[in-house]
């Protein structure tokens, strides 16, 4: 029998990670072995295990494939917005948009991979830790940009701005899940927005 081919292996690793992602937004990363992956995707054990290592090399693959499915969702659209509090509303709206159209059926992984490494030390937590250091970064150089412009107050710190939407957003996502408030991301978008000095404008 043929060897498969290098690409072959890379594009079945690469729709494992996805339904991973997908499953492990539910579950959580801890919820995902390569026993019940390997279930999911009607694969063997070794099979799975030959394309990542172990599960905690799994585990990382998934974390960073939704990272990058958020980035997509969010902060690549609203690149094309100007820098500072142009791109700032356009990353609210992604934001907002990305939790309503359910782009992680289990809703924003990242704020359930904190949670669930917020106190587990480790290569994992490590990674969700840089991930969202590196989020707030991003964040907080918009608000830079858009305090330069004066589009925010002189005394509006950046780093606040970054953590105020951050944490709206994760709350938000969480009121809409767990106690089924409907309107829980129209008020986070308008919270959202008054954190960047912009009226609620309308809801959508």
């Amino acid at each position: 029998m043929p060897r498969r081919s290098a690409a072959h292996v890379a594009d079945s690793r690469a729709s494992a990670v996805e339904a991973a992602v997908d499953l492990a937004s539910v579950v959580g990363l801890e919820g995902i072995t390569i026993g019940r992956l390997a279930g999911e995707l009607a694969m063997s054990k070794s099979g799975l295990i030959g394309r990542f290592g172990d599960k905690e090399a799994m585990q990382r693959a998934v974390l960073a494939a939704a990272v990058e499915r958020f980035t997509d969702a969010v902060w690549r659209p609203a690149l094309r917005s100007e820098p500072g509090l142009p791109r700032l509303e356009a990353v609210v709206d992604a934001w907002i948009g990305h939790l309503r159209d359910r782009v992680f059926r289990g809703g924003c992984f990242v704020t359930t991979a904190s949670v669930e490494y917020d106190a587990r030390p480790g290569p994992l937590h490590d990674d969700v830790a840089a991930a969202v250091r590196r989020w707030l970064g991003v964040l907080e150089a918009e608000a830079r940009h858009a305090r330069a412009a004066g589009d925010l107050p002189a005394d509006r710190d950046p780093t606040d701005v970054a953590f105020e939407l951050h944490s709206l957003a994760s709350g938000g996502g969480v009121a809409g899940r767990l106690i089924g408030d409907a309107a829980a991301l129209d008020r986070t978008r308008a919270a959202m927005r008054r954190a960047i000095g912009l009226p609620p404008a309308s809801r959508r």
